[in-house]
């Protein structure tokens, strides 16, 4: 195509491309010359949309380049793109044909050396300190002495062995054992979900919920430490309700999960020294305590029992004490039969001065007084006036029956009216008034007949008018009516009147 467009003088006889021809020629090329690249740069916009895809640009001083990460890898790429951080992208150029324009479409996504990884690490620092993670009022205590410790680490490295080791030296403990990846990947992901399962634990279960966690790891770089940098592994212990412990490399290496934890070790043994107490000190201890309790209670004993014996020594004697109460109990003992007597004496008296005016003719006035209400009061409670109470409540009950009635027949004439008129529109709406008029139903084999066909069909026909139904034979003859043979058969009879047998109401099309 070049070598046909070089040269201006044959430009008309170059040969015509469509924007797509063209725009696919130019995706091809490029496709094919950098189908693979490396780019270090710097994080410039950032776009994260619903779809899932991560948009951004890769910067350095004079140019950019558009970048796109595809949500499948957007997911398992373990550095999350930020603005202002350096990065090395991995991937594939290729165009994007509806804006001319083109992008660098990212397969791998790496930090940029230790420097980018101290930038992030301290951004992401900042911004836990800023929600509060790192306080210290939301820390809770150890327990002092846990049942059960849970040990978030690599089952297979040196660390488990070391905390199983100074526990069984210090206080042996149960110990459940949660085994993750402590770095690459991995680990961040992993090392979140064992935190969190300890506390989805149901405590007093067939599998006991630990009353302590230990996350603990080994040495090493900061590459290698970095999955206890990542912000779901500080969120998920800083989320724990089960006191937390980290014990993440030596020393001198911190991690985000140091700051969150409820309580930083320098290394994983010294985790375990912090987790559980000396059980022989612990021991000399309590000996010490019931030691000094004893000590206590006898020297307390001691010091009540001087107490005491100098209290008696200040006491008077019990026989002092009760000489005054003993005379006075003689001294009344002496008086008493004397005031029995006087008491006696005086109450006769009273008696006596009560009883002088108490007669036989006193007792016989106030027997006739009582006699004389009495009778009063009998007067008054004579038949007459229940009598007249009687009468009064039967002519009241009288006028209630009466008006019951009343209503009952007004209310029985009310339903009789209604039904009448009931009956009168029923009698309207039936067919049978249509076949006053003329109009018959005709029925074949006992159904509905509505057309000729089905007349003809029939076995037999019969018609109903208003004043009976005919039975008419195969073929349309009309067979003999009841009444006829009973004509033939007593001629001197009147012919009775047949009666009008009522049906249901025809079907659509049925009267003519």
């Amino acid at each position: 195509m070049s070598d046909l467009i070089d040269d201006p003088r044959e430009g008309e006889n170059a040969p015509e491309f469509s924007v797509t021809e063209l725009s696919g020629a130019i995706k091809r090329m490029i496709e094919g010359e950098f189908s693979h690249v490396r780019i270090k740069g710097e994080i410039g916009r950032v776009s994260f949309p619903r779809s899932g895809h991560v948009y951004l640009d890769l910067k350095d001083d004079r140019s950019v380049i558009a970048g796109v990460m595809w949500k499948g890898v957007a997911a398992r790429v373990s550095t999350r793109p930020e603005e202002g951080m350096e990065v090395v992208a991995t991937g594939r150029l290729t165009t994007f044909p509806g804006q001319s324009k083109y992008q660098l479409v990212i397969e791998d996504l790496k930090p940029a050396g230790v420097g980018a990884l101290m930038a992030m690490l301290e951004k992401r620092k900042a911004m836990l300190q800023a929600e509060g993670l790192f306080e210290q009022g939301r820390k809770k205590p150890l327990p002092y002495l846990p049942e059960i410790i849970g040990v978030v680490t690599s089952p297979s490295g040196a660390v488990i062995r070391d905390i199983l080791h100074r526990l069984r030296d210090r206080f042996p403990r149960k110990v459940l054992l949660w085994p993750v990846a402590v770095q690459g990947e991995q680990c961040a992901a992993q090392v979140a979900n064992a935190i969190d399962g300890f506390n989805k634990m149901t405590p007093g279960g067939s599998m006991p919920r630990p009353d302590l966690i230990i996350v603990a790891r080994g040495g090493g770089s900061i590459e290698d430490l970095w999955g206890f940098n990542e912000e779901v592994v500080a969120r998920a212990a800083a989320a724990s309700d089960i006191p937390l412990i980290s014990a993440v490399g030596h020393e001198t290496d911190t991690t985000l999960i140091d700051f969150v934890s409820d309580k930083r070790a320098p290394t994983p043994t010294a985790a375990a020294e912090i987790a559980v107490p000396v059980r022989l000190e612990l021991l000399a201890w309590i000996e010490e305590q019931g030691a000094r309790l004893t000590r206590g209670l006898e020297q307390g004993l001691r010091q009540r029992d001087q107490r005491l014996r100098d209290v008696a020594r200040a006491l008077p004697r019990a026989e002092n004490l009760l000489q005054t109460p003993r005379q006075r109990l003689d001294a009344a003992s002496d008086a008493l039969p004397r005031a029995l007597q006087a008491g006696v004496q005086s109450r006769k008296v009273a008696l006596a001065q009560k009883s002088g005016g108490l007669s036989d003719k006193t007792l016989l006035r106030m027997i006739e007084t009582r006699r004389q209400a009495l009778g009063r009061r009998a007067d008054r409670l004579t038949p007459v006036g229940l009598q007249r109470d009687i009468a009064r409540r039967r002519e009241k009950v009288t006028d209630l029956s009466r008006r019951l009635s009343d209503a009952g027949t007004r209310q029985v004439q009310t339903l009789k009216d209604r039904l009448s008129s009931l009956d009168r529109m029923r009698e309207t709406l039936s067919y049978t008034a249509t076949l006053e008029r003329g109009y018959a139903v005709v029925r074949g084999d006992g159904a509905l007949v509505k057309t000729s066909l089905e007349a003809s069909a029939a076995q037999s026909l019969e018609i109903e008018f208003a004043d009976g139904r005919l039975p008419i034979g195969k073929g349309g003859a009309p067979a003999p009516h009841a009444s006829e043979v009973a004509a033939s058969e007593a001629p001197t009879k009147p012919t009775p009147k047949p009666k009008v047998k009522k049906s249901p109401p025809p079907e659509q099309g049925s009267l003519f």
